[in-house]
């Protein structure tokens, strides 16, 4: 949808250019019947560019596109009026552009749950952290599995994540036999003060929608807009706080294996390839069991202490949750999961309601 729309955008700004060639005699338009001046020809410039930088802006700039949108929009629209007989008809391709502009203001300006991710990740980056590297000695209270598997990332010898960023794209449905639909998502996890975010943007039957899951201290929230301003769905509570606390463990023991060695996990080791997990804080203590395979990687994580939502957010069911991994692969100088899917276990069996590909990972981001 984004690269249909700036498709549009760029071709709606270079017709623009008929104006401005007219005006400086690049070209016989005989179709156009009224006279462009120098000064209204560079307008029509202007609009060109304006809409072409709107396009760019759509995938460097998607917070502030919009604004660049606004201004190709006023400029479009003097020049249309200047000529209006010949150049009516623009009017209707810059109402099209003006849907997308608001929608991209409501999804990502001032008041949205963008701007809300955004704060909430410039507030947390301002905390200073120490570069201590991770050491052998830092491992050794590890069961032999995890100590292996930190040890295989290329861990040992950098600093101590205190924070991450991954950047993924992937599918999701709300139901075992929903049709799944495309999303992109982007988060932000702290360990010494314990917190996540994650921020999460799609479209379903070419609706978008954004949701925002805020995991701060010993509370957790999530909403979901359609279009970025239709209250889809909102849920909070104990049954989200505790399942939030698995999901931070969980991005922990898959995203950044060098934070295994807080002293807010305790560990247990079940046998060579399985060692299980009791993640604390803020009040909240829960499990998972971990498997590992011949290669030292991370294959399952299985937690009981988590809780399904229904899709408006009112009530929560208590279910088996996994998040099976589907490979490795090189991220800088560490090897991490490529992607994986997480999985609900009913009555029925169990169902991927989420499958992700991990395309960027960033350990202890600046502040900006």
């Amino acid at each position: 949808m984004t690269l249909l729309f700036a498709l549009f955008l760029v071709a709606h700004g270079l017709i623009h250019l008929i104006g401005f060639a007219k005006a400086f005699g690049f070209a016989q338009l005989p179709q156009l019947t009224q006279p462009v001046s120098q000064t209204f020809g560079v307008l029509w410039l202007a609009a060109t560019l304006l809409f072409l930088a709107s396009a760019w802006a759509l995938f460097a700039w998607p917070r502030g596109w919009w604004v660049i949108g606004t201004c190709a929009i006023i400029v479009s629209m003097v020049a249309i009026a200047h000529s209006w007989s010949d150049a009516r008809y623009g009017a209707l391709a810059d109402a099209v552009a003006l849907i997308g502009v608001v929608v991209g203001f409501l999804a990502s300006g001032p008041g949205s749950l963008r701007a809300e991710y955004e704060h909430d990740v410039d507030r947390a980056l301002s905390r200073a952290t120490a570069q201590q590297p991770v050491t052998e000695a830092d491992l050794e209270h590890l069961p032999e599995p995890v100590r292996r598997y930190v040890r295989a990332s290329g861990a040992v010898g950098y600093p101590r994540v205190h924070n991450f960023r991954v950047r993924m794209h992937g599918r999701f449905r709300g139901s075992r036999d929903a049709r799944w639909f495309p999303i992109r998502a982007e988060q932000h996890n702290f360990v010494d003060e314990p917190a996540r975010f994650f921020f999460l943007r799609g479209a379903m039957f070419g609706i978008p929608a954004v949701a925002y899951h805020r995991y701060v201290g010993p509370s957790a929230t999530m909403t979901v807009r359609a279009a970025a301003l239709v209250p889809v769905a909102r849920s909070s509570g104990r049954e989200m706080d505790e399942g939030e606390t698995v999901t931070m463990l969980n991005d922990m023991c898959m995203m950044a294996p060098a934070t295994l060695i807080s002293p807010s996990i305790d560990w247990v080791a079940v046998d060579s390839r399985t060692a299980r997990a009791t993640f604390t804080n803020a009040g909240h203590s829960v499990s998972a069991e971990l498997t590992f395979n011949e290669r030292d990687e991370m294959t399952d994580f299985v937690s009981d202490d988590r809780y399904q939502t229904s899709p408006d957010g009112r009530t929560a069911t208590k279910l088996r949750w996994s998040t099976p991994i589907e490979g490795y692969r090189a991220f800088g100088p560490f090897r991490l999961a490529s992607g994986g899917q997480a999985r609900w276990h009913d009555a029925a069996g169990d169902w991927a309601y989420i499958d992700l590909t991990i395309d960027e990972v960033e350990y202890n981001v600046p502040s900006r």
